[in-house]
């Protein structure tokens, strides 16, 4: 009988010990979409010189976190539906209209959201700051719902506020329905957005300590207000577990959307965003992680930081019908335009790719009509990075000149005659 327990104890010592060894080795996550997939031990971020050519994304967006700038694009500007990447903004507009300690009232429309929902009930009440955790961590649409309601009053109101937040952002070509970016239609079109616009949108959201502490949290736990049911949710963002200087990241996944992804990623002082729309549908769910890796690469690898300024060279500048006082009849006046630069302007840098540089053009007319006064803006020096305007600095008169007058010609004419 002893021999029998012994071997009984010996054979479970050993299945728990092979199931544990496998869960190491995989490390099987579900995603907020509800799906699953296994996060590699090391990832391969080889160099990658060449612009990628074979990405998965239908529309993919590498962008510079700093500037704006897009880095690199396929198809960067097509709308199309973007999944629960949506939750991005609708995390951002809810930290900026609200504070975490509201009380959040749950309606029945939240409570019965389809999956992949936290499991909300009708008339609970939350912290709006734990919701916030579950938006973003596990990509629960009940919350999303409860949100969008306690802070625009209904989801249409929501809807109305992150449309004008993504405006004020530059996104051209959003429009967006739901909180949760489940599929929806109504008159004005179809819920989506484009990846040049959703980088911008993660771009923003960067920018705010609150999300990013939000996004970067690996395990986090709450309740309800009553304390009757506990919550505990992981981060879905398995971004994080394949690369360090991940500031944050969000999946999505709907029948339209395909799988989507948009992260922000910190390296060397140098900071990208990639978005991906479209980046395959079951069961390639791993595709997302290939691109977004080969745009990090090739932008960490390609581009460093360098500075712009150069010395402007300003020009006279002729002034029509002006007249100072000890000037003779028929001289010509002229002027130098002034621009004053502090030592940060001149240490200014941006994101180059080797063979770019950028252009100093002095933007001032060669002539000016008087009157002329001092510090009025004659013009600009303006900097061009591929044919765009990267930055600009004012070029005012450094000094006044009045117009030519009908006195001035007879008190000169007097003068001369008698003296």
């Amino acid at each position: 009988v002893r021999h029998v327990r012994w071997s009984t104890k010996i054979r479970h010592i050993a299945a728990v010990t092979i199931v544990t060894a496998v869960l190491l080795s995989t490390q099987t996550y579900a995603s907020a979409q509800g799906e699953t997939y296994k996060i590699p031990q090391t990832v391969d971020m080889t160099p990658v010189a060449e612009e990628p050519t074979e990405l998965h994304a239908l529309s993919a967006v590498l962008m510079d976190g700093d500037s704006g700038r897009v880095l690199y694009e396929k198809d960067g500007e097509t709308p199309l539906a973007n999944a629960s990447t949506t939750k991005v903004l609708t995390c951002i507009v809810a930290l900026e209209c609200a504070p975490g300690d509201d009380y959040v009232q749950v309606s029945q429309k939240a409570a019965s959201q389809p999956e992949v929902k936290l499991g909300l009930q009708k008339g609970e009440q939350y912290y709006l700051e734990d919701l916030l955790y579950s938006l973003m961590l596990k990509s629960h649409n009940d919350t999303a719902v409860a949100i969008a309601e306690h802070c625009g009053g209904s989801v249409e109101g929501f809807a109305r506020m992150l449309n004008r937040k993504a405006a004020q952002i530059g996104c051209k070509d959003t429009y967006f329905i739901t909180p949760n970016g489940l599929d929806a239609e109504d008159e004005n079109g179809k819920h989506h957005t484009t990846a040049r616009d959703l980088a911008l949108i993660m771009r923003y959201a960067i920018k705010n300590k609150t999300f990013l502490h939000i996004a970067q949290t690996r395990d986090y736990t709450f309740s309800e207000i009553t304390g009757k049911r506990s919550f505990s949710v992981h981060n879905a963002n398995a971004l994080l577990d394949m690369m360090d200087g991940v500031l944050a990241g969000k999946t999505g996944y709907t029948s339209q959307a395909g799988y989507c992804y948009v992260c922000a990623w910190e390296k060397d002082g140098k900071t990208f965003v990639v978005s991906l729309l479209g980046c395959g549908w079951p069961n390639h769910k791993t595709y997302k992680w290939s691109d977004t890796k080969k745009l990090l690469s090739y932008g960490s690898y390609n581009y460093n930081y360098e500075t712009y300024w150069q010395e402007p060279q300003t020009e006279k500048i002729l002034v029509t019908d002006g007249v100072e006082d000890d000037q003779d009849i028929g001289t010509l006046i002229y002027l130098r335009g002034k621009c004053s630069v502090t030592s940060d302007d001149r240490n200014k840098k941006i994101l180059l790719k080797k063979g770019e540089s950028v252009i100093c053009q002095t933007e001032i007319p060669p002539k000016v009509s008087a009157p002329v006064l001092k510090g009025e803006k004659l013009g600009r020096i303006a900097y061009y990075l591929n044919g765009e305007l990267i930055d600009s600095y004012p070029v005012y008169a450094e000094k006044s000149v009045e117009k030519i007058s009908f006195k001035w010609y007879v008190e000169k004419v007097f003068h001369g005659f008698f003296h």
